[in-house]
């Protein structure tokens, strides 16, 4: 695909897509309603799961040795991240304030907003790095097609 033909206008269209969901489910959800905000975690987790076995089959299926494994990479960072919310992270805060293992409540909703914050700074450097692999795909292209001319 040459780059006048908008190599990643899909992918930009689907990324805009879902970043104005996730703003427009935030600002909905701090409305202070539980039974909606539990309603909306849900749904996103649906989705999440359903990410979760596309990115499973093409580890599994992809006739493509580097899109199985960049799939694969996706896979474990996820399992990992999750790992160390539900598990590591609560610990983590607990050691550090030397409170009573009681408190778990408290340090678990600490957790989940540490990663929260985590996982948008995550979002925020897989879209630099995402830049910086479209343009290195397009220098490239330019590259080929400037030697087919010499």
């Amino acid at each position: 695909m040459k780059i006048n033909e908008g190599m990643f206008a899909v992918k930009l269209y689907e990324l805009e897509r879902q970043y104005g969901r996730m703003q427009s489910r935030l600002r909905l959800c701090q409305q202070d309603d539980h039974q909606k905000i539990r309603q909306e975690l849900q749904r996103v987790m649906e989705e999440y799961q359903e990410d979760e076995l596309l990115l499973l089959n093409n580890v599994e299926n992809s006739r493509s040795p580097a899109v199985a494994a960049l799939a694969g990479a996706q896979l474990d960072y996820s399992r990992r991240a999750e790992e160390i919310l539900e598990q590591e992270l609560p610990e983590y805060l607990r050691d550090e304030d030397g409170s009573a293992p009681e408190e778990g409540a408290k340090h678990q909703a600490e957790a989940a907003a540490l990663y929260a914050e985590y996982a948008i700074d995550f979002a925020v450097q897989s879209m630099r790095y995402a830049l910086m692999t479209a343009l290195k795909a397009m220098d490239m292209q330019m590259d080929s097609e400037e030697a087919k001319t010499e």
